[in-house]
């Protein structure tokens, strides 16, 4: 199904003072212009700001999140030809510490469980990731990371309307230019300007209890050298009239107001997927993973269960001008996640 999707281009409330969703806020625009300054709905708002780092070799990533009772904070690293993998996981009864922003741009410190994780704004504008751990799957984490914001680069925000009280707000923010060093244990990784690309998922919101989504994310470049990138979503945007769904070329994005479909094996999320636009031909790719990281959460009234996959897509995308795009082997990844929350 193809949408008619608005394009906002002035700041606006993503609520009222009640909490309900503010009409004018629903869209999408090429730079961050919401405030989400969510309120009531107890256990029902969730906020996250969600940071993945890959190199041809490496990749890193860091989260903060709140889900109303639950805070949890998470760190994974993954090497590519060893698939040596380490992930830690901090959880905190109602968000206790994770104190998240109204605005994209806003600060963020955690500190709890012996892990600490920082994103601060710098000028430049940069985004500086440092996360600490003396416990790191039995070795030391040290992570320094710069996420430059260049002047003109284009980002997808979007809000998705359940219903006047059930609604997200998220940030995708795709092939920012990275560089800086992983240390772990006696070892320091270099993730080297100019072969590293940073992805931001910031997402605000009041959702419903039960969800299920697929989402699959990119950046690198096309075979002529061309900076591209995308962000693909699908299940939990059906029906809203808006989607997560764009392509950057070379810094600008393109928004795809139009469904994807995800094919796969549930049974095996091993085997290839294909993924591919439902009304055009503006996307057409294969992924191929290579590493499988599950997440599973169960206490009772919380269950979550998240299989993303780390691997390579090829094939086409077509930019503004339908100019095809040929991918071969690009880093991302595409995930499966439910969850009742």
């Amino acid at each position: 199904m193809a949408y008619r999707e608005r394009e906002l281009t002035q700041p606006v409330r993503l609520c009222d003072d009640r909490g309900r969703l503010n009409p004018s806020a629903v869209g999408w625009s090429r730079r961050p212009l919401h405030t989400c300054s969510l309120a009531g709905y107890p256990m029902r708002k969730k906020k996250w700001n969600y940071w993945c780092v890959t190199s041809d070799t490496h990749l890193f990533s860091a989260t903060v999140s709140d889900i109303d009772y639950l805070g949890l904070a998470f760190v994974y690293y993954l090497h590519f030809d060893s698939k040596a993998f380490t992930e830690k996981t901090v959880a905190v009864p109602f968000g206790w510490g994770c104190d998240l922003p109204d605005t994209v741009e806003g600060d963020i410190a955690f500190d709890r469980s012996g892990l600490q994780v920082s994103f601060r704004r710098e000028p430049g504008p940069v985004t500086r990731l440092e996360v600490a751990s003396q416990d790191f799957g039995g070795v030391p984490l040290e992570a320094d990371l710069s996420v430059e914001h260049p002047r003109g680069h284009e980002t997808l925000n979007v809000v998705v309307p359940w219903s006047e009280t059930r609604f997200q707000f998220t940030s995708k923010q795709n092939c920012l230019p990275a560089s800086g060093v992983v240390r772990l244990g006696g070892e320091t990784i270099v993730f080297e300007r100019g072969k590293t690309f940073a992805c931001l998922d910031f997402g605000r919101g009041v959702w419903p209890y039960s969800s299920c989504w697929n989402w699959a994310s990119f950046s690198g470049a096309a075979e002529d050298g061309t900076r591209v990138g995308v962000n693909l979503g699908a299940g939990w945007t059906d029906g809203t009239g808006m989607t997560e769904n764009a392509l950057w070329v070379d810094g600008r994005v393109a928004k795809l107001s139009e469904e994807v479909v995800f094919s796969y094996d549930p049974a095996d999320f091993m085997r290839p997927w294909r993924l591919r636009t439902s009304e055009s031909d503006r996307v057409e790719l294969e992924f191929i993973p290579f590493f499988e990281r599950v997440a599973k959460t169960d206490l009772l009234l919380l269950k979550s269960e998240v299989h993303q996959m780390i691997g390579r897509f090829s094939g086409t995308v077509a930019g503004h001008d339908g100019r095809r795009l040929r991918v071969e082997g690009v880093v991302g990844w595409a995930e499966e996640h439910r969850a009742r929350w």
